[in-house]
This record gives structure tokens, sequence and C-alpha cells, in this order.
């Protein structure tokens, strides 16, 4: 049986929300104090149809203030341009796209948030029912432990083995290494490893926030098509509705199509060439600081670290510097690289 928990980290500028699945992170939500409200997923507003696609039954909205967001439509519902809807959104924007909207039903007025999304802590308790929600020093290691493995590329697979995800602007492919995994019976071996490996990338997937087609690269030959079919709908079962499946192919892969709702984790931490951003290694700055201020009562600190995080992390320092008092400097450093980040005593 599953054993899933929640774990809610609060911090400065930062709420960070983690699910574990059979202790290793399954879901990992990530809201930050800049975020947009009216694009945040379950968000509900008055937004006004700006264009038609009419060839792709696609509306372009127009929610306010420059945000947008493209609202599919089936032929007997076409929308008016100029019309008011309420909607909801049902995809985050990702990069190079736009939110997903839904209509609820008609409206009156100019574009507006009507409702916030739930909080961090309501989609927690929502996802995970019945399960308390654990804060403090061991949410915080779980938010950690789900930022750092939902950047990795490859990850080990139960009982040997490893699974490399890799995310393309077509696809997310998925490719199934039997590595030191051994045993008497190669068809048994490989046949445990293709079924470890179907929860372990549901798993994974979910903790990416990735969606749209995947294509799982199974390993050996002569695959038991009926049982990894069976597999595949109960790992992915939690990502319902909107899954489709596929059947294993000839040259050996799974295909699936996956919901696309949350904006992918890597985005959302990360710049588009690569790299932790700014403002992400600032939040670790700020979390760095704080955990030396609790083991050092007291004591000034000083942190250092490349001019451009310095400068992310300004207007973190001064919500630090109401929880534990002026006494801390953060130094920037112009030749520093932009991942070190060094925090001592003074």
């Amino acid at each position: 049986m599953s054993d899933r928990r929640i774990f809610l980290d609060r911090g400065l500028g930062e709420i960070r929300g983690v699910v574990t699945l059979d202790g290793r992170p399954e879901r990992l939500i990530v809201r930050r104090s800049d975020d947009d409200p009216r694009l945040t997923l379950g968000a509900r507003l008055v937004g006004r149809v700006a264009s038609l696609e009419p060839a792709l039954a696609t509306a372009f909205l127009d929610l306010g203030s420059g945000a947008e967001a493209i609202l599919p439509f089936r032929p007997d519902a076409r929308p008016v341009r100029g019309q008011a809807l309420e909607v909801e959104i049902r995809g985050e924007p990702r990069r190079g796209k736009l939110a997903v909207a839904r209509v609820i039903g008609p409206a009156e007025g100019d574009p507006r948030l009507v409702a916030a999304a739930p909080d961090v802590a309501a989609e927690l308790q929502a996802l995970v029912s019945g399960v308390q929600l654990v804060e403090g020093p061991r949410a915080r290691e779980a938010a950690d432990e789900a930022e750092d493995a939902a950047l990795e590329v490859l990850h080990p697979l139960p009982g040997g083995g490893t699974l490399a995800i890799e995310p393309t602007r077509a696809l997310t492919a998925i490719d199934v290494d039997l590595g030191e995994r051994k045993g008497p019976d190669a068809k048994r071996v490989t046949r445990q490893a293709n079924l470890a490996a179907l929860g372990t990338a549901a798993r994974l997937l979910r903790l990416k926030g990735l969606g749209g087609i995947v294509v799982i690269d199974l390993v050996g030959r002569g695959h038991d098509g009926t049982a990894l079919m069976a597999a595949a709908r109960a790992a992915f079962g939690p990502d319902n509705p909107g899954v489709s499946i596929g059947p294993v192919g000839r040259f050996g892969t799974m295909e699936l199509s996956l919901p696309r709702r949350t904006r992918p984790i890597a985005e959302r931490l990360c710049r588009d060439e690569g790299g932790l951003s700014d403002r992400s290694l600032a939040q670790r700055l700020i979390r760095r600081l704080q955990a030396e201020a609790a083991s050092a009562p007291g004591a000034r600190l000083r942190a250092s670290c490349a001019s451009a995080v310095a400068a992310a992390a300004a207007p973190l320092a001064v919500l630090l510097a109401d929880q534990i008092g002026a006494r801390f400097t953060i130094a920037p450093d112009p030749v520093s690289p932009r991942e070190r980040i060094e925090v001592a005593q003074a």
C-alpha cells in the first residue's frame, strides 16, 4: 500500500509544498511573492475574448494588465469577440506557451481576478486527504530534497538500474537502463526493471511537472504488453483525467499523453539557458542564512555571492532582518561563480 505524506515549507518570499510517496518526493509546488495570481492553476477570472482562431478552435483571452490565456472551444460553443466570460485557469503558462483556461459561464465587466487559486496548504490537502500536514525543519528538508531530485536527469531505479528523463520541445524522452541490475533469468530481470521504471517515471514526471507526449524506451525485447499496460495505468492513474497510454510498439517504446497543468519545475527554478535563476539562488542564500542564524543565536553573519544573486536577495534580506535582526551582511562578489554561496560567522 502506498504511503503519501505532505510537507509545507513557509519560506521568506516563497512557499514550497511537497508530497512524498513511500518516502520519495512525488510532487513539488513552488509559489513566490512575485507570481501573478491570475495565472496560477485554479484561479478564477473574468476574461474578455480578444481574438479567435476558428481553424484551431481556440480563443485568446485578455485577463487584464497584460495577462493572457487561450481558451479551447467546441464548434457548438464558439465564443464571440469582445464577450466577457468567467473562466478558470486549467493549465499554467510555460516557456513560449500561454496559460490555458476553461469556461465557467458568462460574465460582465472588465477583466479581473474573481477568486485566487487555493493556497499551497489547501492544494496539498486536496491531493492527499486525511494526512497531517508537516511544517518546520522537516518540511524544509523535504522541499530541498524535492528540488534537487526535480532537477536531476538520472534517477536510480528500485532494485538497480537507472532512469534518464530529458524533456525536449516536442516531447519528454525517458530511457530505462539496467545498469548493474543482475539475475539468473535475464527476461525476468528486464521485466522487473521495466515495471519498476513505469512507477518511478510516473512519480518523477509529477515531481518535475512534465506533461504532453512522453516516450519511454523500455529495456530488452519481447515485452509482456498486457502486464506493462496494466502497470502503466496504475502508475499514471493519479494524473487522470486526461491520461492516454499507447501499447508497447515494435521498437520497444511506450507512448503516453499526460495533461499539462502546472509550470514545469525546471522552468520555475532555472534560467532559459540552464542553471538556477538568480531568484532561486537568492532563496537558497536566505535559507542558508536562516539555518546559520538558528544554529548560532546572536552571532553576526556574513554571506558572499555573485552580484546578480545579491541583487535578487535584497528584498528577501529585508524580510530576514525583520525575522532575525540586522545581524548579517550580504557581500556581492563580482568574480564569484553564479552558484557559489558562502555563509559564515563574521
